[in-house]
């Protein structure tokens, strides 16, 4: 459950903390022994943004639908 105080992070940027989990494995920061938690990471976050994405998508067809009426 989301705290009014405590806002959701945006798609931006929740793209962009993928980007950085993706920067990373190509990066000499990378470590063998921290791959599988940031790749969970990074994937946990992919199937967020595709879950925003889709609601979005979904928000614009209904406001589409009414402007169509």
């Amino acid at each position: 459950m989301s705290d009014k105080n405590d806002p959701q992070p945006t798609i931006q940027e929740k793209l962009t903390e993928l980007s950085d989990h993706v920067a990373w494995f190509q990066s000499g920061a990378f470590k063998l022994e921290e791959a599988l938690d940031k790749f969970k990471a990074a994937e946990k976050l992919a199937e967020s943004i595709e879950k925003d994405l889709t609601k979005l998508k979904n928000d614009i067809k209904v406001v589409k639908k009414k402007f169509d009426s």
